[in-house]
């Protein structure tokens, strides 16, 4: 059993020295799982002789106002050797056998935490004692209760102090001994207050009556201490502190124990109740029951930390690496960055994740549709068939058939298709920079860096508008492929016959004529359409090779080529991972030790039994 206290004693204090003081945070808290037993009491209630009475020593700062201004967290170690001593968390070498070092070792390092401002910090101060006079436990001592400020302290202290032990004592696993002076109305007890608002019931509350030695003349304390006046789950247990008197001539603490034995053995008031009563008792009862409490909690303990050692690798590896700090080992690490953004963004254009299918919607939909609502109506219109047919054959009208005509009024149409062309190459641009940002984004390396992460994003759209402009030259010249060239087979197979406007014996008037003209205009649009047709399914397939394919094969070259230039401190500062993230995994690191530890040591103690 002892060694059960014994391991909570060394979780409390790997917590301490791990920055889990309990306070709320992101991160998982081993503090407030651990079983412990908070003192609480107002100013004057006799809570620092309560402890100094149940080790033997005094060792507690004294004096008026707050003096407890930090959590103590009060370690006591039953030893078999003659020899009492003292360490404290923060000095780790050093052992204290004076205790009236301890008391100042205790005041100096509060100031140290707090100034000498009368301030208050919830940072606790791990204090052991070593020694054969007392039992293994461990306690909390928090500040005392108070009404009013003080002069030097800030209005609010009433209410902080107030929140801090709120903090310590609302957590299920926390055993709150309450101390409340008898010479002064139950009602009134700060330390039953706040016990009864956070514990209603009394499950976890021990009350503790001080200065019965000190009640008025015909009264006594036997209804609150048989449970009568006030009553909780546990027995009260009553104590006589020495008086003020004995601390100034310091009356020794053995002495003090076996004065207090003998109050209530020979008062007869409290005759029946000698056997629980008592400093010596309640430190028994205690160590008992903390005991009792952390055997039935362990289990639960053991599922947190294996559940919470889980989380904690996995959120370190998802925030990767510490940063190499030689020029290789920086040029490395931002390559294989690269070369997982590259992947992401590769897979997102083959479908693997979502945003490829956008670029076929380009072609399969905005591109015919564009094409759809080119007007050639209106450029193949009567009056400017006419006018393009009569222009094109200059002073000599021609003589079979409008050649010249026919290719002004083709080329004249065709131009208007490099609208849609360029459209289609601008929307498969904006496409292919959004899945740049996608690809950013999801690349969780990338977020550890947030210069790295600007720099990749503006060379891959660098790389992408050097791309788009190669695509658009390409795509134009299809385009203009098909003006510099018309496709004469067509024309070949178009009848000639008389209706047709094929005889070249009509009056050169009759060529000029409506019905003329607009088989003119109609056999120009048919061929600008089969042209349109032909252009829909060639321009997709510039577009993917000059931008798609050129994206999936080299949209970080040019990064890479300008990378494999960059000096150790331009490298570096690349990797300026943000300040954010360098502290969280600073933060996650040492609370991952701490319950690897804390794992280590309740498996010692199972493998020991």
């Amino acid at each position: 059993m002892e060694n059960l206290i014994s391991l909570v004693n060394k979780l409390q204090r790997a917590c301490t020295a791990l920055g889990d003081h309990g306070e709320e945070s992101a991160l998982p808290t081993l503090w407030d799982s651990l079983p412990a037993i908070a003192v609480v009491g107002g100013q004057s209630s006799g809570k620092s002789s309560v402890l100094e009475s149940i080790v033997g020593k005094d060792f507690l700062p004294r004096g008026s106002g707050i003096v407890t201004r930090r959590p103590l967290v009060l370690q006591l170690h039953k030893i078999d050797e003659r020899r009492e001593y003292a360490e404290f968390l923060h000095l780790p070498r050093r052992r204290f056998t004076d205790f009236a070092a301890v008391r100042k070792e205790i005041s100096d390092e509060t100031d140290r935490e707090t100034g000498r401002s009368k301030q208050i910090s919830s940072v606790p101060i791990h204090l052991s004692i070593y020694s054969p006079n007392v039992v293994n436990l461990t306690m909390i001592d928090l500040p005392g209760l108070t009404k009013v400020a003080v002069e030097g302290q800030p209005d609010s202290i009433v209410q902080d102090i107030e929140n801090m032990v709120r903090s310590y004592i609302e957590k299920p696993n926390c055993i709150i001994l309450a101390i409340s002076p008898a010479n002064q109305d139950l009602a009134t007890s700060d330390a039953i207050k706040i016990s009864r608002e956070v514990d209603p019931k009394g499950e976890r509350t021990f009350g503790v009556l001080t200065k019965i030695d000190l009640m008025d003349k015909g009264t006594d304390a036997v209804d609150i201490l048989e449970g009568r006046s006030y009553k909780l789950q546990f027995p009260w247990i009553g104590v006589v502190n020495r008086s003020q008197a004995d601390i100034n001539k310091s009356v020794d603490m053995i002495a003090a124990r076996r004065r207090e034995r003998e109050y209530f053995a020979n008062t007869p008031e409290y005759k029946h109740l000698a056997h629980r009563m008592g400093s010596e008792h309640l430190g028994k009862m205690l160590s008992k029951h903390l005991e009792t409490v952390i055997k039935s909690r362990i289990p639960g303990i053991q599922s947190l930390i294996s559940r919470s050692i889980v989380d904690l690798e996995t959120e370190l590896s998802r925030l990767g690496k510490p940063i190499a700090s030689d020029a290789g080992g920086k040029l490395y690490m931002i390559m294989e960055i690269c070369r997982v953004f590259d992947q992401i963004y590769k897979e997102h254009l083959d479908g693997i994740r979502p945003g490829g299918d956008k670029i076929y919607n380009v072609f399969d939909n905005q591109l015919p549709a564009a094409l759809k609502r080119l007007q050639f109506d209106k450029q193949l219109a009567m009056e400017n068939v006419r006018k393009l047919i009569t222009e094109a054959d200059g002073y000599q009208p021609h003589l079979i058939a409008p050649e010249q005509g026919y290719r002004r009024l083709i080329e004249s149409s065709l131009i208007t298709i490099r609208g849609p062309a360029e459209a289609a190459v601008d929307a498969v641009h904006s496409i292919l920079k959004e899945l740049v940002h996608k690809a950013v984004g999801e690349t969780l390396e990338l977020r550890q860096y947030p210069t790295l992460r600007v720099e990749v994003g503006n060379a891959a759209c660098e790389s992408l508008d050097r791309m788009k402009e190669e695509s658009k030259k390409a795509t134009l010249k299809l385009v203009d492929m098909e003006s510099s060239y018309l496709t004469v087979d067509f024309f070949r197979k178009l009848p000639q016959d008389v209706e047709k406007g094929g005889n070249p014996t009509h009056s050169i008037f009759d060529r000029y004529n409506d019905s003329y003209l607009r088989r003119i205009g109609t056999t120009v649009l048919s061929y600008v359409n089969m042209v349109c047709g032909s252009l829909r399914n060639s321009i997709p397939k510039s577009i993917v090779y000059c931008q798609v394919r050129e994206a999936k094969r080299s949209l970080l070259d040019h990064f890479f080529t300008d990378l494999g230039k960059k000096e150790l401190k331009q490298l570096a500062s690349l990797l300026d991972e943000d300040p954010a993230i360098m502290e969280r995994r600073t933060a996650l690191a040492k609370r991952l030790e701490l319950y690897r530890s804390a794992q280590a040591e309740i498996d010692a103690v199972a493998w020991a039994k």
